[in-house]
């Protein structure tokens, strides 16, 4: 089967807002053995969306569209669709007892375009939406497009993203009557050049209907092994053997076997270890302590964050020396090490990580450029003494970027460490 990805929006057309939902659909579609052959951009003009379903029916088996499925004016797919294919809009009794249930749940009273949300093509399969109000919808064409489907989805990336993975995979997954395997491995530390060549022996000999994705995540680099066949337990071999000969090969770089972020894998090792964490934070203004307090269950491990941007405020509430900031800097591993002590003296956690650094633009010097950050990680060994690691990391970008690379290679390096410690 092959693909095609409407995404509607002026505001995309505009340059507004990105679409980032067209590379995510075709992502998964990938995956799952159907190829996509064009990305396309449409407005929201009801014509116009209604001549580029017909072009891209003509040529396509799956017509995957997203944007315009929402109660104002402009959200005119379902209208668009239904006078391309003639048919009615229905009410759902199903969809709209799960949008009024939302809203008192909410304690809110329904507002009145629910009921017009609520309004689905004839024939269509719903795909509930678990995270916002408008359902999607999976439309055989066979009175106008023999053998033809549609997908109608919001343009919310969140809803998409769930609808994709949970209702239009697995639905044209099981009509296609294929079998398909995912092995995701999620690696920090390296970029996807490193790991190419340490895997591009692999890549050479991979079976028919196994394919390996490269798909770069804040901390790193995931890698999703995916194999398609008709025998289930033959398409789980070979796609078990390549992932373990990438394991071997990138070992080193490997923070969890699964489809997370390094956050949640830095929790997952926290909780099952019993241990606690907490944070002491200057270049990145409490990211770090955000991202760690993300991951829902994260109250068993996390317990106290420091944002102490000033050299004043360094000094009184971690106890960093006057002495070394004159000596060294605020942005020195000495600090930083001085920060991370400080703060696992003040709140008793069994792990900290500090950072200082120079987001940018301002602020660079010779020999401390934009970019730089020292980083700082203070636990307490078996002995009970307190040991502590600090290291330098040099990242390019603007300021937020480099405060998101700032806080990665702080999270790194509390993985990095929690993976040395003995268990």
């Amino acid at each position: 089967m092959n693909a095609e990805i409407i995404s509607i929006g002026d505001e995309l057309l505009i340059g507004q807002r990105l679409n980032t939902n067209a590379p995510f659909i075709a992502s998964e579609m990938a995956a799952a053995g159907i190829g996509v052959g064009r990305i396309i951009v449409c407005s929201d003009q009801e014509t116009s969306i209604e001549d580029q379903l017909a072009e891209s029916l003509e040529r396509s088996d799956i017509v995957l569209v997203t944007g315009g499925l929402g109660p104002t004016r402009d959200d005119r797919t379902k209208q668009a669709v239904g006078s391309l294919l003639s048919r009615n809009l229905v009410f759902d009794e199903g969809v709209y007892a799960q949008t009024v249930e939302r809203y008192r749940n909410y304690r809110r009273e329904p507002a009145p375009y629910l009921r017009e949300n609520a309004m689905i093509l004839e024939g269509a399969r719903v795909i509930r939406n678990e995270t916002g109000l408008a359902p999607g919808m999976i439309i055989r064409c066979d009175e106008a497009y023999p053998d033809r489907w549609l997908v109608l989805m919001p343009g919310v990336p969140r809803e998409m993203e769930e609808m994709i993975r949970n209702g239009v995979i697995p639905f044209f997954s099981e009509i296609s009557g294929g079998v398909i395997v995912h092995a995701h491995i999620r690696t920090t530390g390296t970029g996807e050049t490193v790991l190419s060549e340490l895997i591009r022996p692999i890549e050479d000999v991979l079976p028919e209907g196994t394919s390996l994705a490269y798909l770069p995540h804040t901390a790193g680099v995931a890698l999703r092994v995916s194999t398609s066949g008709s025998d289930r337990e033959t398409v789980e071999e070979q796609n078990r053997a390549i992932a373990d000969a990438i394991r071997e090969k990138v070992g080193e770089f490997i923070y969890a076997n699964e489809d997370i972020t390094l956050e949640e894998s830095v929790g997952k090792m926290l909780a099952d270890r019993g241990l606690t964490i907490a944070c002491a934070e200057s270049c990145t203004g409490g990211l770090v302590a955000s991202r760690l307090t993300d991951v829902s269950g994260s109250s068993r491990y996390f317990l106290q964050g420091f944002v102490v941007y000033s050299n004043a405020s360094k000094e009184k509430a971690l106890g960093v020396r006057s002495s070394t900031l004159v000596a060294h800097g605020a942005v020195s591993e000495e600090v930083a090490g001085e920060m991370a002590e400080g703060c696992l003296a003040a709140t008793g956690a069994d792990i900290t990580v500090s950072s200082t650094g120079i987001a940018g633009p301002l602020g660079g010097l010779e020999t401390k450029p934009v970019g730089t950050v020292c980083l700082g990680v203070a636990f307490r060994g078996e002995n009970g003494m307190v040991e502590c690691r600090t290291e330098t990391v040099h990242v390019r970008g603007d300021r937020l970027r480099n405060k998101i690379r700032f806080s990665e290679a702080a999270l790194r390096m509390v993985w990095k460490t929690l993976r040395d410690l003995p268990v």
